[in-house]
Order: C-alpha cells, then structure tokens, then sequence
C-alpha cells in the first residue's frame, strides 16, 4: 500500500448538493491528496471516478422517518458503515477528514468522532443545518456554511458562513464561450432543470411549453430532465412537438457532466433551490425562477427561496402552483421586461461568493 500520511478523506454524497461542493475541495486539494468514502450505488461514485479519485465505498441509506422493522434493519446497516469507516480511518490514517453531510457522510464523520484522533471539518449547504452537521458539530474542528441563517443551529465556536464551495470554473467561462461549446446562438436563453434527479414537476409542466417558447418567442433553451424522467419528457415531447430534435437552439438530455458550461450559456433559469444550486446561479449571473421542493427535509428549499426573493434575486412559484400556464406567464412576464432581468441577474452577481473555495480549503487545511 502506498504512503497514506498525506491523504485526506473527502465524504458526501447522494445527491449534487452534497457531492459538488465535496469535489470542489477534493480538487483543490489535488486528487494524489484524496480518498473519496461515499455509496458505491449512488452518483458520488461515478463522479469520483471521473475526477480520478481514488474511492472506498460504505453502504448506507437515509434514515427512515418512522419506527419499525425498516428502521432497525437501517439501524443495522449504519453501525456496520461506521464500523467499516473506522477500519478505513485506523488503515489509512488520514490526515484530516471533510464532510458535506448527507447520509453517506454520517458513518465517516460518527467513526472520527468516536475514534477521537482524527481532526474532521464540516461543511453545511443549507439555511437549516442537516440531521448529520448538528450532531456531529460540537466535536468538529472548523464548521463551514453557505448561510448566515444556519449559525443558530450549530453548537461549535468555530463556525464560519463561507458560501458554497464552487468550481473555479465559474469565475472563468464567459457566456460567449460557454454557447459556442454548445452550438448554441447568441440569443436570450433559458435552463430548465431540477437539481440532479430531475424534476418530474418542472419537467412536466416545462414540457407542454417549450414548442410555444421556442417557436412563438424564440427562446433558446437547454432542458435537463433528470436519467429517470427523460424517456417520459421526450415520449410526450415528440407528440407536442414532432421536430424537436432538428431544433438547434433546443437541447434536450437527461444529465449534464459539465452544468458549468450549461448554466454559463444561460440568461435565466427555472430550477429548484437546492442551496447548491442557488449558488451557481449567482455565481452564473442569472435571473431565476424558483420552485421549491416541498417535501425537503426541514422545509429548507422555501428557505433558500425565500432568503434569494428577499435580496431581488429570483422570482418564485410554489410547487403547488406550478403548470404549464404559472410557467409561462413568469417566463412572458420576464422577457417583456427586460429591465427585470437585468435586475435580478444583477442581485445575484451581488450575492455569489466566488472566493468560498479558497477560503474553505484554507480553513480545513488549518485545522
């Protein structure tokens, strides 16, 4: 085995939001640093692999919200990743251990915390803190966070709103570039995606409008669907519109490995507000309608939305509410008035937080 003394342990994982910013830092620090710990069955893997990191895999699931069997067979399964992990933590001896949270970091972080010698540092993407972060906080070296609303929630002196940790790319690929990667024109363009499962909401009631916003408006427009749900858009797609595939300025898949370049191309964007997500926006300059899921734990979503709605920096619809009409007449409204746009872009370049990277990578390397 090589040497390990230099190594340190990146974990997070089950969803973009708590892989990107993980992989942000792993970067950072280098992939000879690393040792990704995270699901094999989930996309931190694949998303290791393809940034070259070395990978070891704990099986882990969310926590089930009720009592019973299911819970004590979760139960189960979590002792034994976190007695896995701490077998990783003794044979490597990692350096230092960071965490995103999300399940997938839980047996990691829980086995440092008990193990007691390996330094470990926290990273929250949200207003409200998850289940992971608050309770591992109080033993944390450094804690990290995108708000400024999560600081109530955590129990650690050493706690600093950074932002989110976000590609360095996004400080240097201009629009123009970012269209001409795409074959796309210079013209108003807009993203549809909802985070990197996809949307069925989103997707269903974006779906019955893009012919009329390609066609009667001219909007160009970059549709991410989510693996799940893109046989079901462009099923329904091409019964609406027939030669949707011949269209240049439409671009249809169900995932996207660089969403740098795609939101790079983009004037506005409908999306979900994974705290992740708000990030790039701002970070991207872009004028976005929000449509917060609802059922995401702790409400934290209609949080994130409502934090952005209160700086000008998005316009909102409720899940609730969503169809192709509320669509398209927050889309129309928008696109009539210009100056709205520009507005809204201009409030989110105001909030976006490009150096959070290099400040968190500091941190951690501190501690």
């Amino acid at each position: 085995m090589s040497d390990t003394s230099n190594k340190y342990f990146i974990t997070g994982g089950g969803t973009g939001g708590h892989i990107y910013p993980a992989i942000a830092v792993a970067n950072k620090l280098g992939k000879e640093n690393i040792i990704y710990v995270g699901n094999p069955r989930n996309l931190e893997y694949k998303i290791a692999q393809q940034n070259g990191f070395e990978f070891l895999p704990v099986s882990v699931s969310g926590m089930p919200r009720k009592l019973g069997f299911g819970f004590i067979m979760w139960g189960i399964q979590f002792i034994l990743a976190t007695i896995k992990a701490f077998y990783y933590i003794k044979k490597y001896k990692p350096k230092a251990i960071f965490g995103t949270g999300g399940y997938v970091s839980a047996p990691v972080i829980f086995a440092a915390m008990y193990e007691g010698k390996t330094p470990y540092m926290l990273h929250d993407c949200d207003s409200i803190p998850g289940l992971v972060t608050r309770k591992t906080a109080p033993k944390a070296k450094c804690v990290s966070l995108a708000f400024e609303a999560a600081k109530k929630y955590i129990d650690n002196p050493n706690c600093i709103v950074n932002g989110n940790p976000i590609r360095s790319e996004f400080k240097t690929i201009g629009q123009k570039y970012a269209r001409i990667s795409l074959n796309l024109e210079e013209t108003l363009t807009l993203g549809i995606m909802g985070g990197s499962q996809g949307s069925k909401s989103i997707n269903e009631a974006a779906t019955e409008i893009i012919r009329e916003l390609s066609e009667k408006y001219g909007i160009q427009i970059i549709f991410q669907t989510g693996v799940k749900h893109f046989a079901e858009v462009t099923e329904r797609l091409r019964k609406i519109y027939p030669n949707y595939e011949n269209n240049p300025k439409l671009i249809v898949r169900p995932y996207f490995d660089d969403m740098i370049t795609v939101l790079k191309s983009c004037d506005m964007v409908v999306s979900r507000a994974g705290s992740l997500s708000i990030s790039e926006i701002c970070a991207s300059s872009l004028a976005a309608i929000l449509v917060p899921y609802p059922h995401a734990a702790a409400n934290h979503q209609q949080k994130n939305a409502d934090y952005l709605l209160s700086k000008g920096a998005c316009v909102t619809i409720p899940d609730k509410d969503l169809n192709p009409n509320s669509l398209l007449d927050t889309i129309i409204d928008l696109i009539s008035t210009p100056q709205k746009i520009s507005y809204i872009k201009q409030n989110a370049t105001d909030l976006a937080k490009l150096n959070a990277l290099d400040e968190i990578v500091n941190q951690f390397g501190n501690i």
